[in-house]
This record gives C-alpha cells, structure tokens and sequence, in this order.
C-alpha cells in the first residue's frame, strides 16, 4: 500500500457512516490486536465490518506487551509444543507483513553455570527445529569472549559462556494501527472513542448492540449476524450482560495477571542483542530488549482482581526487576534512571478446577466461545498470533451459522499498511523516527510541519498525520501509540503535551485533553513506595 493510499479519518464521517440503517455482517466489540485481526481478516475476506472500540485503538494490553515476537521460549520449557509451533509460524508472517514495525531481533541466553550452556543450547535447538524453513537463524553456542562481546556490560566474574538464539521484535500499538487502517482501506468500519452500551437481543439472540460517541455523546444502534466481544481482560462484562439477557449467569473467564516493564537508557545494555535471563532466583523469566533507543527490562506475571485501565506496578515488582538486573549488569540500573515504568493486563483464560491464582501456569492459548445466544468471545493468547486467532474466530462464526463460510488464508499474503518491498535497514531498536512509517512517509512529510522537530523523534508533521491518517484525537494518543514517547521518555512526553495538543486542537477542534495526559505521564515515573 502506497503513501497516496492513505484513507482519511475524519470523525464527523465515521460517525456518520456508523448511523447508517444497515445489517452488518460483522460488529466487533475491542479494539486491540485480536479485535482489529479478526476486523481485518472478516474484511480481507469480503463481509461487511463494524468494529467500536471505548478508548483508543490499542489502549489496553496491547500497547503494553514486551515488544517480541516469540514463539515462546517458555511455553516450550512448560511442553506446550502446539502452540511454539503455531507462534512460530505466525512470527514469519507478521514479520513478511509489516517490515517497517517487526524485524529479526536476536537474544543472548549468558550462563554462569556449566550446565546451562548446553541445556539450554539444546532446547533452542529444538525450538530452531520447530521453526524449520520459518527460523530466523541458527542457535548458536556462544564462548564468554563471545558472550560479553555481545551483551556489553554483562557481568563477566564467573560468566562460562552463552547460546544465542533469534526471535522478534516489535512496535505493538503501531502495528495495532496499521491493522485498523489495512482493515479500513478493505471497508471495514472501525470507530475508537465509541463504547458499547447494550446488546440487542431478538428472540434470545443477539443481533447487535448498542454504543455511544464518548466524545458528544451521540448514540447508535447496529445490527449485525454476528457480534464479537473482543475486549480482552475485560469480556466477561458483556459475556454477564448477554447471559443475564437469556436468564443465564455465567461464570468469569479471564483471570488477568499484570507484567510490569521498566524502561531505562540504552547505555545499560549497548548493542543490537537482547538480554534473556530464563530462569531468576525465583523461577522467573527476565528479558533485556533494546527497543526505540532505549533498554525494556522485565518482565512481571502477578495475579490482579482489579481491571484498572492504567495498572501500576507492585513495590516487590520493580524490586524484582532492579534486583535481578543488578545480578546480569556489571552497571545496573537504580529507581532514579528509570525513563519510564507500565503495566500490561493478560488475559488468561481460567482452567476449569485449576486455582486461578497461578497465573504462570495457566496457558497463554487463546480461547473462543460461542454462548447460547450467540455472542462469540475470544479472549487469552498473544500478539504473535494474533491472526491465526482472527482465523479461528471466523470458524467458529461458521460453525453457529452465523456467516457464510468463506476460505481462511487470506490475511497470510497481506501486506499492512506503510509495509514496503525492499529490505528495511532501520532497526526496531534504534531511536523512532520516519523510518516508523514505512512507505507512508512520504506523505508525512509532505503535511505541514516536517522540518519542525518537537522532540524524541516526533514531528509537527507527524502529529498532523496522526489526526488525519490514524484516528488520533487526543495528547496521550499521540505521545503514547502513534509516538511511543509516553513508553520511552514519560518526562519528556508530558513536556511535549502543550506543542502536541495546540497541533491537535487546530486539526480536530476536540479537546485533546492535555492536562489528563501530563497527570497520566507523571504517573508512568511514580515508583511505588
């Protein structure tokens, strides 16, 4: 898809068409990576799409993953080899799909034991053979010369060695946009800011729903053969609400679990390699990714019974983190480098007899239900798959007769928006900047505002894009998920709120909301006591 190809996003319009009297084929309840996959795929395959999301596209767990895309190193350890396979062959795609926002990123496993090399050596060789012609490169057995060389800055006194393995990399809540808007330019109708009130049922099924315009407050009814409930931590809201309409109570599905990231500078791990850390003092995993000019560490898998929409971090969390990086870092980070520290809700399904409590052990596969009344809920799984998840959505709407079928395999060839033919040279771990954008920068530059740098890699021009091209309306949606500055740099994001929301207001006219987003990025620096 080429910069002229860019589709316009103007709300009054997508209001508009949203209240046309029309039967869909397809509403979709969240806006995140599994609801924007399945707009996507049910578009790319023809039917007609609605998709209502309450905040922003992406605003929940998947702006807040760990930025990899993984087969899952650990899911491997726990023996859960179909779902290795199936995130493998899904890291290729996404990979082939969006070359601008996901690359080859290869990790260094360092080992202080003399067993650890070739244990884990020949378990990422097993993970290599499950890959087959889809891996990104061979495992490789790593002397600690070698080792150091590749993590500067890793503890050297009693390092033996290290294996070096390849996964990948990404800008999540970039590729979340790129999603929505592939998903547009095939007619699919997706609306942020818009939150779904009711269900309308017929007869004891659903046929549709109710939603709202957060913004004006203007309310809508759509009537679609299917509905899905893509909310991720939060479906069993409207799983309660279609059972309680057909007298049916159900039980709650998801058990969430937070991860929490710290984000501080480059300068702890320099280099193009990741860190992961596979087994802490207490049995956790630690990774180390290079991302956007700065160093993530974590991450976390704690139970939470809340559903916050900005979670923060627990005290034993980020002392976890800082305590077990000072264990691998010869210079570890302290509380006062953090840059910035979020929290990501996961959606784990709860195992029927299991104590939802231990969330480690609960599977990260996703799950598709279809109640009754018919509302389909997918919920669980992972970025990286993502697709493969649409795909099963979609059959399980067959299946209930809810839609004609149709041949999956669809999305498999089909480039996202920005994705570019020639090799991208620009590395998801250097500073952001227009290389962000792949093919579409062109038409970025061509906006006003394109020599005029506002700061951490972000343009006048890029906010205007923002506003007319990818459906921003606010200062967080801009500094926090078409920049990702709010991950990155939570103090400069929140001085950039002014330059951001003054560019907004002479685009869009809506309130941009400045001073609730320099109170959220203060927030993302408040280190719990």
């Amino acid at each position: 898809m080429t910069a002229s190809q860019a589709m316009p996003t103007e709300r009054a319009r997508l209001l508009d068409s949203l209240a046309e009297d029309r039967v869909w084929d397809i509403a979709i309840v969240g806006g995140g990576a599994t609801g924007l996959g399945v707009a996507l795929d049910a578009a790319a395959r023809g039917y007609s799409v609605v998709l209502v999301e309450s905040h922003d596209f992406a605003k929940g767990t998947s702006s807040r993953a760990t930025k990899l895309v993984h087969g899952g190193v650990r899911y491997l350890a726990q023996g859960n080899v179909s779902l290795v396979r199936e995130a493998l062959h899904e890291r290729t795609t996404l990979l082939k799909n969006a070359p601008h926002l996901a690359q080859p990123l290869a990790f260094v496993m360092p080992s202080y034991k003399l067993w650890e090399t070739p244990f884990y050596g020949v378990g990422l060789k097993m993970y290599d053979a499950l890959a087959g012609s889809a891996g990104l490169g061979s495992t490789q057995f790593l002397s600690a010369r070698e080792t150091a060389a590749a993590l500067p800055n890793i503890r050297r006194e009693g390092l033996k060695g290290g294996v070096k393995y390849w996964d990948g990399q990404f800008d999540d809540a970039r590729l979340a946009l790129a999603l929505a808007r592939t998903a547009a330019a095939r007619g699919a109708l997706l609306v942020n800011y818009c939150e779904a009130t009711t269900l309308l049922h017929e007869n004891g099924k659903v046929a549709g729903l109710r939603c709202r315009d957060t913004e004006g407050g203007r309310a809508f009814e759509l009537r679609a053969k299917g509905v899905i409930n893509a909310t991720g931590v939060w479906v069993d809201s409207l799983r309660q609400q279609d059972g309680e309409a057909v007298g049916r109570p159900v039980e709650p599905m998801v058990a969430p679990s937070q991860g929490v990231h710290v984000v501080v500078d480059k300068a702890f791990l320099p280099g193009t390699h990741a860190l992961l850390v596979p087994k802490t003092a207490d049995g956790r995993v630690l990774f180390g990714v290079p991302w956007l000019g700065k160093l993530i560490l974590g991450t976390t898998d704690t139970p939470r019974d809340d559903l916050a929409r900005e979670p923060r971090p627990f005290r034993e969390e980020l002392e976890f983190i800082l305590t077990e990086s000072a264990r691998y870092l010869s210079r570890a980070p302290r509380r006062e480098d953090i840059r910035s520290m979020w929290v990501g809700l996961r959606p784990l399904v709860k195992p029927r007899g299991e104590d939802a409590e231990q969330t480690k052990a609960i599977s990260r596969e996703h799950t598709v239900l279809v109640s009754r009344g018919g509302l389909v809920t997918v919920t669980g799984g992972k970025w990286t798959t993502y697709r493969a998840m649409a795909e099963d959505v979609l059959e399980k709407c067959f299946v209930a007769h809810l839609l004609e079928r149709t041949d999956a395999g669809v999305t498999a060839n089909l480039p996202l928006v920005g994705a570019t033919s020639a090799a991208h040279s620009t590395s998801i771990g250097a500073a952001p900047g227009l290389h962000l954008y792949g093919s579409d920068a062109p038409q970025v530059q061509a906006l006003p505002g394109s020599d005029h740098a506002l700061g951490g890699g972000l343009t006048e021009a890029m906010v205007r894009f923002a506003a007319r091209h990818e459906y921003a309306r606010t200062a967080e949606d801009v500094l926090a998920r078409r920049s990702r500055l709010l991950f990155l740099d939570a103090r400069l994001a929140g001085e950039l709120a002014p330059a951001v929301s003054e560019i907004l207001r002479e685009e869009t006219g809506a309130d941009p909301r400045q001073a609730e987003f320099e109170a959220l990025a203060a927030s993302y620096l408040e280190l719990p006591a």
